[in-house]
């Protein structure tokens, strides 16, 4: 269908096994979205793409550890081990991820004091990725998310995609989650609230 897209996020080495922040099974879905990709005329990609000494990163903090919490001028951020760090393999998108039809990659958390959770925007909600204006210029209404992780960049960029207009499905076979403190199920009921479909 002309008006609707597919949006992979963040389908890197540094999420899936092996990688400095994996997700449980991140590996496991590529087949499935690979199988999408073919499917869809629209096809975009997410990179997280962060700059060496990141300040999300629980290293450029002393006496923090990773998935501690820390306060930025935008709010309270959770530190992360060091991953997806610009030209490094681990920031390279799996190596059997079909991602070549792809039209645009966005890359997100290159600005070194912001994190970036949403394909849309940046964490501080204020800084916009331009996401939203190429989907409007192509004529896209349906956006269909899958990737890594549920509970983080997937739920951010679904919940956003609804504030901007969008019809958002997000497809739970396709996607994993990193699930911190019961994050998954939180994200899960704020999606489900915020109208998006969870398939």
């Amino acid at each position: 269908m002309a008006g609707d897209a597919l949006v992979v996020i963040d389908v890197q080495n540094d999420f899936c096994p092996g990688g400095t922040l994996a997700v449980d099974g991140g590996n496991e879905i590529v087949p499935i979205i690979n199988k999408l990709i073919i499917r869809f005329d629209h096809v975009i990609l997410t990179q997280d793409w962060h700059s060496a000494g990141h300040s999300s990163f629980a290293s450029s903090h002393p006496g923090k550890a990773p998935f501690d919490t820390a306060k930025m001028p935008y709010g309270d951020q959770t530190l992360w081990p060091d991953h997806c760090i610009q030209g490094t393999p681990g920031a390279d998108f799996h190596a059997d991820l079909q991602w070549t039809k792809a039209e645009l990659i966005i890359r997100k958390g290159f600005r070194p004091h912001i994190d970036s959770y949403s394909a849309f925007f940046e964490n501080d909600r204020k800084t916009p990725t331009g996401l939203a204006g190429y989907l409007r210029e192509r004529g896209i209404t349906n956006v269909t998310f899958v990737g890594l992780a549920t509970d983080y960049c997937v739920a951010y960029s679904a919940l956003d995609a609804v504030a901007h207009g969008f019809a958002a499905d997000v497809l739970l076979d396709a996607c994993r989650a990193i699930d911190m403190g019961g994050s998954l199920a939180a994200m899960v009921a704020n999606m489900r609230k915020a109208g998006v479909t969870l398939i």
